[in-house]
Parts: C-alpha cells; structure tokens; sequence
C-alpha cells in the first residue's frame, strides 16, 4: 500500500534523493507537509542520509512545486493518493 513519489531539480537536491515510497492515503499536501517536518527533525543529525537542505528552504522549494500525478499533470494539492500511485514533484525550472 504505497506511492512512488519522484524529485527533479531543485527538489531532489534539497531532501537529498531522488525518490521515495510512502503510505498511500494522504493528500499531495500532507505529503509535503511530513517532508519539511522530517527535514525539520533531521538537521543537524549528522547522520548523511537526510535532507541537504533546511526544513525552510525545504517547504519554499516544495510550495513553488506542480506536479505529475500519473502521467497528468496537476497544480492540485488537496488529491488523494492511492495505493500504487506516482508522484512526480516538479519545482519551476529555468532556462529554456
């Protein structure tokens, strides 16, 4: 009972990996909201395996963010997801 959820860019960067499982059930919202507590709790735990960034600069690159919700592209924050679901989080990108 879980979803794929996908970092790129910016986000990736800052939590530190490229990808998690977690507990479907959720909303896109609440989902972001746990990232930015557990970066909260884990700074300065000097374990190496958490984010690379502040639980602030965390939650201001995750409220920038849309995302691909299987294969469909979403702004919406308040869908449910579902056991085997993707999520891909996607901050702005520049260039061109």
């Amino acid at each position: 009972m879980s979803v794929h959820l996908r970092y790129f860019a910016a986000a990736k960067a800052a939590l530190g990996r490229a990808s998690d499982e977690r507990a479907a059930g959720s909303s896109i919202a609440d989902l972001l909201g746990e990232l930015a507590s557990e970066a909260a709790g884990a700074s300065g735990s000097g374990a190496g395996t958490g984010p690379t960034a502040d639980a602030a600069t965390i939650e201001r690159i995750l409220a920038r963010c849309t995302f691909i919700h299987n294969r469909t592209s979403t702004g919406d924050r308040t869908i449910v997801l579902a056991d085997g679901d993707t999520l891909d989080v996607l901050p702005p990108f520049a260039g061109g």
